[in-house]
């Protein structure tokens, strides 16, 4: 890590700590080596920052939307922690590949299935391409349940520290079982993926996920 990015990774780890009260659970279930695919609940904009830091001193990035290059000062910090930019609403072939190519590096790649920031902080519907970013790659996934980010805004108004809770889930890879990955299948291991991250989150903030009993595992295989 150069001089420049250990600064920068350090100083927001540093304040993020002190503006949170950061709990964490089975943080030791996350390997310590890559390649691996860490996806977290989305209801804002700290998680990401927040579980980047937090991660250090292993090889991480993450996938942003492009929009976000749009900030100079964003756009400088996503490009030193070699952020990914991402097209959303479209087959961005791009980012997959530069996604391939950091976790062939052995890096952590965090992202949201989601796609989007959940309003309400309840789970939304994921997209399935995150199952198909699993499967070309072979890298173990690791679902993260974060709660609390979504009241950082408010509550840095009030000159509150927020508690952020990150509840590290059971790392686990996508087997096809020898069918042809169609679109409905792909699908399928994104919600059996959401499902494993729905159960790290109270009852209120698993949405689409709610109900536990429609959770198949058919296309997980736990590790570890």
């Amino acid at each position: 890590m150069n001089l420049t990015r250990w600064i920068v990774t350090y100083g927001c780890k540093l304040g993020l700590e002190i503006l949170c009260r950061i709990e964490k659970q089975n943080w030791s279930a996350l390997p310590q080596i890559g390649p691996l695919i860490t996806y977290v609940n989305h209801t804002g904009t700290l998680e990401a920052p927040l579980v980047f830091t937090q991660m250090m001193p292993r090889k991480a990035t993450g996938l942003a939307k492009i929009e976000t290059w749009d900030n100079w000062f964003l756009g400088w910090v996503f490009n030193l922690w070699e952020i990914i930019p991402i097209h959303r609403g479209e087959a961005d072939m791009e980012a997959m590949r530069r996604c391939l190519e950091m976790l062939d590096k052995g890096y952590f790649l965090g992202m949201s299935p989601e796609g989007t920031r959940s309003k309400s902080g309840a789970l939304l519907r994921a997209h399935g391409g995150m199952a198909l970013l699993a499967l070309k790659s072979g890298a173990a996934l690791v679902p993260i349940g974060q709660t609390g980010c979504q009241d950082f805004g408010s509550n840095i108004k009030k000159l509150k520290r927020t508690h952020v809770q990150l509840n590290v889930g059971r790392p686990f890879c996508l087997d096809a079982r020898g069918e042809k990955i169609t679109r409905e299948i792909r699908q399928q291991m994104a919600d059996e993926m959401m499902y494993q991250l729905s159960k790290l989150l109270p009852e209120d903030l698993r949405g689409e996920y709610a109900d536990l009993e429609n959770a198949t595992e058919k296309y997980l295989r736990f590790v570890g």
